[in-house]
């Protein structure tokens, strides 16, 4: 990998000098010629490639059995050891010089080289096996063509009884953790002796310091350690080499996620150094990782496991969401106790599930937002640890916090192609304040997390009209069964209002809503006749449509992937609040969705509000469940969404074979 090294050679004396095979070294035979010298030949150990170097619009190669070249400034000769050697200077180069009549011979110049081979490798075919001696290690390119090696941050907990994570700890417990770590190996081959006088260097810059972990094996006997050599703080290390140690393998582990100031990519460096020239390198080589990003899943991945609190006054709601949990989706069930949640029931708002991922492992990892209310200690203090990882993002000061830095403010789309550019991991969606407005935006250290991931490129929503101001309160996705594989759900007051219209137009306007519930029940001729809640909203319609436009034009999609969901919304304090509980905020476990019961009017003894919902969604092969959420969680600005969480499968692309 290094440039092409120059030797000087004398023939007054041998020359004696460090080569790595598959290196080039071109031999000055100028500078130490003798007087009157015209032509030199030059002579090889067996196995060893010489070959000279000439400009043919210039110079004739000579003929004849002995070939002798002119002494000209446009000839070159390059010597590249083939193997290693099996002595010190066991490779002998002789140059000879003559005069006019090309048999004198003038003078004799001897190169005596020893030959090492030396090489740092990594697996840069992303095949979980490491390439020896490839070509490609140097560089890190996207796609299913690709190349280039990946590192796990290593932000799980293997050790139960730690208090930090495994990317704060500095050993490593025991092998089993191995799969947390990309493998790199250094193959040294050559006489054991040459290594009193030259040693090998292992380095990083100082920008990756905290951004990669090394760690070498050391094997002897029974036993087996792993000594951390690099990062935290170590730029360098002194490999040191047993007599006939040929394969050293070390362990690497990324310690953060991309981020502003950060790519992704790291680089290792290994030296071969002269310690009698004060450290000069003879060779260098280099690989390069790129750090796996952190990857949110769509609703329309198969679904893992749900979460969901138990606080005082949700038993209702907690009963019928195990229902729909267990016996309806089949799915694992955690329920977060009162010790835990401390009385906070908003679990979607506290965390977001997503994963990493490399060539031999792939794992959950939990995204702790920065709202850090009373479940701020749940996600690492409950899910992380073996084989499920952490992170977060907090913005200092914590003032810069506000309710869109609660995580129902942030969703991903399923996969997309947008005017021909393929995300098929999806894309981010993050709710903020209208473009120049100075509203509400989620904090920029979690903003720039995301965008720094690069491989589900964030799209920004309009979403600072709600007082809660999350994404999920006028928008989800939900598998289909048809050509697109899935729908944009989007709350439409313009849709209820034509519901409401009809079921009117049939006679039925004194139905009521909120039957049961013992709060005011306003029917359908007074919600139609409240002029001031008309103009409510058309405002809140054109917030939305103005989502619309960007979701059609960032998510390439049309009308048809849209399905208009009726929902109503009422003006709190100068921001939107759901009038009834809010259909579009659900919770989706494969075919099955978990929706908030809306209390609309009862039509010929069903709701108006779920039959509508129903004969929207039945035909994508979907089943609806309404839940009873009005007073665990409705009148405290959330819904099923708001009070769920859940854990899905990984894509089945590989994040490196796609190209952001």
């Amino acid at each position: 990998m290094s440039e092409r090294k120059t030797i000087h050679i004398s023939t007054s004396r041998p020359t004696y000098a460090v080569c790595v095979v598959g290196t080039e070294i071109i031999i000055d035979v100028y500078r130490s010629m003798p007087p009157d010298a015209v032509c030199f030949d030059v002579r090889g150990t067996r196995g060893t490639d010489i070959t000279i170097l000439y400009n043919p619009t210039k110079l004739s190669e000579p003929r004849g059995t002995s070939i002798k070249w002119p002494l000209n400034k446009e000839v070159e000769v390059v010597v590249c050891p083939k193997a290693s050697s099996a002595n010190v200077n066991g490779i002998k180069v002789k140059v000879s010089y003559y005069g006019n009549d090309g048999n004198t011979t003038l003078g004799i110049a001897m190169l005596y080289l020893t030959s090492v081979e030396i090489s740092l490798d990594v697996d840069t075919s992303r095949n979980g096996v490491v390439n020896k001696n490839g070509n490609d290690k140097t560089s890190w390119t996207w796609g299913p063509d690709g190349h280039g090696a990946v590192l796990l941050v290593n932000c799980d907990k293997d050790n139960v009884y730690s208090k930090n994570m495994d990317n704060d700890d500095t050993r490593i417990s025991k092998d089993e953790e191995l799969k947390d770590f990309s493998q790199m190996i250094l193959t040294v081959r050559g006489p054991d002796a040459i290594f009193h006088d030259y040693k090998l260097l292992l380095h990083i810059a100082l920008s990756d310091l905290d951004k990669v972990g090394v760690f070498r094996h050391h094997v002897g006997g029974t036993n087996s350690r792993f000594e951390h050599v690099l990062g935290t703080d170590k730029l360098y290390y002194e490999v040191e080499r047993k007599v006939g140690e040929e394969e050293i393998i070390f362990y690497v582990e990324g310690l953060t996620f991309p981020d502003v100031g950060f790519s992704g990519l790291v680089t290792i460096n290994l030296n071969l150094q002269d310690t009698a020239v004060q450290g000069l390198p003879v060779f260098t080589d280099m690989v390069v990782f790129r750090v796996a990003p952190w990857i949110m899943t769509p609703n329309t991945l198969e679904p893992v496991e749900v979460f969901v609190c138990s606080v005082p006054n949700n038993s209702t709601f907690l009963a019928e969401v195990t229902d729909l949990v267990e016996r309806k989706a089949r799915c694992k069930l955690t329920v977060c106790g009162i010790m835990d949640n401390r009385g906070d029931r908003w679990i979607q708002d506290e965390m977001e599930f997503g994963y990493t991922q490399a060539p031999q492992k792939s794992f959950p990892v939990v995204f702790d937002s920065p709202r850090d209310g009373k479940l701020k200690d749940f996600p690492f203090k409950k899910i992380l640890g073996p084989d499920f990882g952490y992170v977060t993002r907090e913005p200092v000061p914590m003032y810069d916090v506000s309710s869109l830095d609660s995580f129902g403010n942030l969703e991903v789309s399923p996969p997309v192609t947008v005017n021909g550019k393929v995300y098929p991991l999806g894309r981010i969606l993050i709710g903020s304040s209208m473009p120049r407005s100075g509203g509400r935006k989620m904090t920029k250290v979690a903003r720039d997390f995301l965008f720094a991931q690069k491989v589900q490129a964030p799209v920004e929503l309009f979403s600072d009209w709600l007082q809660v101001g999350h994404v999920d309160e006028f928008m989800t996705f939900v598998p289909s069964s048809d050509r697109k594989g899935f729908r944009l759900l989007l709350a439409s007051p313009n849709a209820c209002y034509q519901l409401f219209e009809e079921i009117k137009q049939q006679g039925y306007g004194d139905a009521a809503m909120f039957q049961g519930l013992s709060v005011p029940q306003p029917t359908i001729n007074n919600i139609l006749k409240d002029k001031f809640l008309k103009k409510e909203n058309d405002y809140f319609q054109n917030c939305i449509d103005w989502n619309r436009d960007i979701l059609k034009k960032q998510l390439g999609l049309t009308e048809q992937d849209i399905v208009d969901i009726p929902i109503l919304f009422k003006m709190e304090n100068g921001f939107a609040d759901a009038y009834f509980p809010n259909m579009v905020n659900l919770v989706v476990l494969g075919k099955d969705l978990g929706v908030a019961k809306p209390f609309g009017p009862i039509i010929n003894g069903k709701c108006c509000l779920e039959k509508a919902m129903i004969s929207l969604l039945e035909p994508l092969g979907l089943r609806c469940t309404f839940i009873d959420d009005y007073y665990s969680y409705h009148l405290n600005l959330g819904e099923v969404h708001c009070g769920t969480n859940v854990r899905r499968k990984p894509f089945p692309i590989k994040w490196w074979n796609t190209i952001p």
